[in-house]
């Protein structure tokens, strides 16, 4: 009975000391737990705390990791390397720049905006495995698509998108492709030339006997690689797009909708058939009317007595009095001529002779009638014979003063008169062909308020300059107002030969490229067509078109070049189809 009692003793105490002693080996066990429960927090809100990684729920901000004594550190170290890197470590390893919160374990996109994941900074604590497990996962993903970098690959391979060869992330440019890393395929192609790439006599004879356009079947990467059935390119890898190639010779016809028309601004003219004149503008210079200078000489040498002009520029008017001259040669003169009014009372035949003598005498010295009917009025000689302007004008040239001595064959005055003007303009030598004498001129001058002066080409001067190799051209001006004075620079517009019935376009409807000139047509309300044109005559904003368009054709003149650049890349397509489709008699040559 009493052992009976001792092994029942023994027993609860075994019990109970088992119940007691797992509780305590729970709670140290579990104290590490306890430690990593609240490691993360944020800094804002410090109440807020995590045991993993994470963003605030408050403000969105990235929890941070609380600073932990040695035996934290050295806790964590033994429990991590007694998980060994469990992959829960690297969760959450990338994040999205414009939504933090979205956060991933690899590279991806973004599924709200769409932008590539990137990679968390790492601390210098990172462990030796950490490092070895992110290169690790850096390199399952080193291989994208050129087109479509989201898609990564551990391993070479094709993109599912576009089918493209996936290349190498370790270099900063795409690599060029050699030999080695080339396909068989590929090599082919590259080392033949492009007319290998020529369709079989078999899809021959079917493009003959089909309609002038065709369905073919181009590398975008490479456009040199043409099928006629859908495939992939065998450089890149990309499915071959499908295009309709029509004859080379065909017109490239771009449809573009009513709302893209408005979109792009477009705006088109009709052509028509009109006059159209080369128009010169160029410089002319205001000088003296040639035809209207005024010389005042004496025929009698003598003394001046009166002088009534005293400077140059001083405006004179015809029969004003500019001099009295004391002459002896006009004073025997005056008394030949009373002589022979004398005489013919004695003898009027001979007396009549003498007297149309000694008048014709006075009129060749320069006398003036009025002076000489004095003379036969009073009878007396006049002793300061006066001179007259012989027309009105300025004064342009003053050689005299009171008192001089002159002689025949000196200038005394020149007079100008400037109610008409010549303005003389100058024009290149490749331009003189285009005017002759009696063509149209407009003459401006903005300083003094003159603004197209309708004229003529007076004269042609026969020579060139020969240090501006210009050709002078006389214009005459009628300057009623005097506003146009000698040395004065003004605006000359000369009009060449017209040209009647003529294709004209605007000059802003051509598109010129240096080897040919072209226009965007308007076939209909959706449909243009560049078309190649010869210009001839371009002035006053039209251009002359000798071949390519007819009369009421609609040209295109604003928003044309993306037309035009559109039916080029067409053009050259069809071009280039056409060059790798041989003849019939090549074909049968090979």
């Amino acid at each position: 009975m009493k052992h009976t009692l001792f092994v029942a003793l023994l027993a609860t105490a075994c019990l109970l000391g088992y119940f007691t002693s797992a509780p305590t080996l729970a709670a140290g066990e579990s104290t590490p737990h306890e430690q990593h429960q609240h490691a993360y927090y944020c800094p804002m809100h410090p109440e807020v705390t995590s045991n993993e990684p994470g963003s605030c729920p408050k403000c969105g901000m990235f929890l941070i990791e609380k600073e932990s004594n040695a035996n934290d550190v050295e806790a964590k170290s033994v429990t991590h390397a007694k998980t060994h890197l469990t992959p829960a470590t690297h969760a959450a390893n990338y994040y999205c720049p414009m939504h933090p919160e979205v956060t991933s374990h690899e590279p991806g996109s973004c599924p709200k905006c769409g932008m590539f994941l990137i990679e968390k900074e790492t601390d210098s604590a990172t462990s030796h495995s950490d490092e070895t497990a992110q290169n690790h996962e850096h390199q399952q993903h080193n291989y994208y698509c050129p087109m479509h970098p989201e898609v990564t690959s551990h391993e070479p391979g094709s993109c599912p998108k576009c089918g493209m060869f996936l290349i190498e992330k370790d270099t900063d440019a795409e690599p060029a492709m050699d030999s080695k890393q080339m396909t068989p395929a590929a090599k082919k192609v590259f080392e033949q030339p492009i007319s290998s790439l020529k369709p079989s006599n078999k899809a021959l004879s079917i493009a003959e006997t089909s309609s002038n356009e065709t369905t073919k079947y181009i590398c975008p990467m490479h456009p040199h690689v043409i099928s006629d059935a859908p495939g992939s390119c065998p450089i890149c890898g990309m499915n071959l797009e499908k295009v309709a190639v029509g004859d080379a010779n065909q017109e490239i016809v771009v449809g573009v909708s009513g709302g893209m028309q408005q979109a792009l601004g477009m705006r088109s003219h009709v052509v028509a058939k009109g006059s159209l004149s080369r128009q010169v503008n160029t410089i002319g210079t205001v000088q003296y009317n040639e035809n209207t200078i005024g010389h005042v000489h004496t025929r009698a040498t003598g003394w001046i007595e009166t002088l009534m002009v005293h400077n140059v520029g001083q405006q004179v008017k015809k029969g004003q009095l500019l001099y009295e001259l004391y002459s002896p040669e006009l004073v025997n003169a005056q008394d030949d001529y009373s002589q022979a009014l004398d005489y013919l009372k004695q003898d009027k035949n001979r007396g009549s002779i003498l007297l149309s003598k000694a008048r014709k005498r006075l009129d060749l010295l320069g006398v003036d009638n009025a002076v000489i009917k004095r003379l036969e009025t009073t009878g007396e000689t006049v002793y300061r014979v006066p001179f007259y302007a012989p027309q009105s004008g300025f004064i342009s040239k003053l050689t005299i003063r009171h008192g001089m001595y002159i002689q025949p064959g000196d200038t005394l005055f020149e007079i100008v008169n400037l109610d008409s003007v010549w303005v003389i303009a100058d024009v290149f030598e490749n331009e003189q062909s285009w005017l002759s004498e009696g063509r149209k001129v407009s003459v401006s001058a903005a300083a003094q308020g003159l603004f197209d002066i309708d004229s003529t080409i007076d004269y042609i001067y026969p020579e060139l300059d020969p240090v501006t190799r210009a050709m002078r051209v006389r214009i005459e001006l009628h300057n009623t107002q005097d506003k146009l004075r000698p040395g004065t620079l003004v605006d000359v517009t000369l009009h060449g030969q017209p040209k009647d019935n003529v294709l004209t376009v605007p000059t802003e409807a051509l598109i010129l490229t240096g080897r040919e000139n072209r226009v965007v047509v308007q076939r209909n309300d959706t449909s243009f067509a560049s078309v190649p044109v010869k210009v001839g005559m371009m002035t006053q904003g039209k251009a002359e078109i000798l071949q390519g368009l007819n009369e009421h054709d609609k040209v295109v003149v604003s928003g044309q070049f993306l037309l035009d650049s559109e039916a080029s890349i067409q053009g050259s397509l069809q071009r280039l189809s056409s060059t790798n489709t041989p003849s019939a008699h090549d074909t049968h040559q090979h």
